[in-house]
């Protein structure tokens, strides 16, 4: 176990969760744009959340189409992807410590929400997974595939995190990845203000001050 583990293991829950947030938000929300854009999809991931018990094929149509791309885009096009001088840190240092999905591993998993559709117009019953399912439009069975998808992508990296960094960091992240639109609703509320400001990069004070 490295120094870092025995520091996060030594963490209670709530202790964890915090640092989960912090580390997402000083490493990878510089970018008042990507900041904006993580409010929006906040909010559209909070309408997904309300249509989920009601609606589940339109949750996960708008979720996947408008809440999950809309807070990709920063990430790839607008975050800085050198040295970090905020945090005295490499890129592929932060890459590295990415607690869930970082760059690599959200590459894969958009590949997989995009030949989703495509292998779907391919074989319509998806090799016999819709059998069953002859009533079902193609947007109802694209939406539950992508329901699917979600949850496994979901599922799948919490009991990884589970076997390899420990049952609580597992929890953890979990915990965090379904609260974050309201946590970024709190914390991004004031980033569309700041960038008509003219201010593109969050000057990150706080962190700085933190090292």
């Amino acid at each position: 176990m490295n120094a870092s583990s025995e520091v996060v293991s030594s963490l209670t829950f709530a202790e964890e969760l915090k640092q989960q947030r912090w580390d997402d938000h000083r490493f990878y929300h510089q970018s008042r744009v990507t900041q904006s854009l993580h409010l929006f999809s906040a909010l559209c991931f909070l309408v997904s959340y309300a249509l989920l018990p009601f609606n589940p094929i339109a949750a996960s149509l708008f979720g996947w189409t408008v809440a999950m791309w809309s807070r990709q885009i920063g990430h790839f096009f607008f975050e800085p992807k050198g040295f970090d001088r905020i945090n005295y840190v490499t890129f592929d240092h932060k890459e590295k410590v990415k607690v869930g999905y970082n760059l690599r591993r959200k590459v894969t998993l958009l590949a997989a929400w995009i030949s989703v559709p495509l292998l779907l117009w391919l074989n319509p019953s998806f090799w016999g997974f819709f059998s069953r399912f002859e009533g079902y439009s193609f947007f109802d069975r694209l939406g539950i595939l992508w329901l699917v998808l979600g949850f496994g992508g979901l599922f799948f990296r919490t009991f990884w995190l589970c076997a390899t960094r420990g049952v609580q960091t597992g929890l953890v992240w979990f915990t965090k990845i379904l609260t974050d639109p309201f946590h970024d609703v709190k914390i991004y509320h004031m980033a569309p203000v700041w960038l008509l400001r003219g201010q593109w990069m969050d000057p990150m004070e706080h962190a700085q001050d933190s090292r």
